[in-house]
């Protein structure tokens, strides 16, 4: 980021980037940038062996496969996939979601196709693209791995930053799924037999948030875009895009409103 806000500085003033101004300058790799990759691996490795040996970090007795500690958590970098199944089905939390963002991050290179900023650093020729990579970065992986490791404690339940984890503190389950919202909450009446009857309006709302959205802003917001990118292209791009706003909304809906699945088909194992 700093070289990028740096180019930009030296674009305004009409002078080459940075990349190019070094162009024809030839550095070798040995001794110059061996010597320094060097010295910083020999940092790290000392700063490392300081940090094992003043840190407690006590051999505990063989695992136990009848007991399982609590709270339960996976490793630091799988924190995040374990607090999104707080909030989604085990296939999109585990499966979907990080296939989309694999994927997503594939397909980069080949929906951005414009050429301005490229071969050099810059902020303000990929400012849309740099601010929502940041804000998945951050917002829905970084923060979500903090949750998990400073906020969750026993039974996953979660605890303020200075509130003891206590082991015995029980939270009401008032969870409920969309349908049971519509039909008994503010109809009055009992749920369908048949689910698709029951699970019509959640099915509808997911295929509204799917295709509407992708229209309206191709028509407003996105016009340039879907001109530039063409109709696949946009397509893709917008998909991503409405996956990954996907969970704020449903960790919004479930913090205000206490909804547990938009679409609950527990015949078929599928839930949303």
């Amino acid at each position: 980021m700093r070289k990028a806000v740096i180019n930009d500085r030296r674009i305004e003033k009409g002078e080459p980037t940075v990349e190019q101004a070094e162009t024809n300058e030839k550095v070798l790799v040995f001794p110059y940038l061996i010597f320094i990759e060097f010295v910083v691996a020999l940092a790290y490795a000392v700063m490392l062996v300081l940090w094992s040996i003043f840190l407690k970090a006590p051999l505990e007795e063989p695992a136990n496969p009848t007991v399982s500690p609590n709270p339960s958590k996976a490793p630091w970098y799988f924190l995040g996939l374990q607090e999104m199944l707080v909030y989604f089905d085990p296939w999109i939390a585990g499966v979907l979601l990080p296939t989309f963002i694999i994927l997503g991050l594939c397909a980069i290179p080949y929906l951005d196709r414009d050429p301005a900023g490229s071969g050099y650093y810059s902020f303000k020729g990929r400012k849309p693209v740099i601010i929502v990579y940041l804000f998945g970065f951050w917002i829905l992986w970084i923060l979500l791995i903090l949750t998990g490791t400073f906020l969750r404690g026993p039974n996953w339940n979660f605890f303020g930053p200075f509130e003891v984890w206590d082991v015995h503190k029980v939270v009401p389950l008032v969870n409920v799924n969309l349908s049971e919202l519509i039909f008994i909450k503010w109809l009055g009446v009992g749920l369908p037999k048949l689910w698709f009857l029951r699970e019509a309006p959640g099915i509808l709302t997911v295929l509204a948030y799917l295709v509407i959205p992708p229209a309206i802003l191709a028509k407003t917001v996105f016009k340039n875009v879907f001109k530039k990118l063409g109709a696949v292209r946009y397509s893709i791009l917008v998909m991503l895009l409405l996956v990954m706003v996907a969970l704020p909304i449903k960790m919004y809906l479930r913090w205000a409103f206490n909804l547990k699945y938009l679409v609950a088909i527990p015949e078929f194992f599928f839930n949303i």
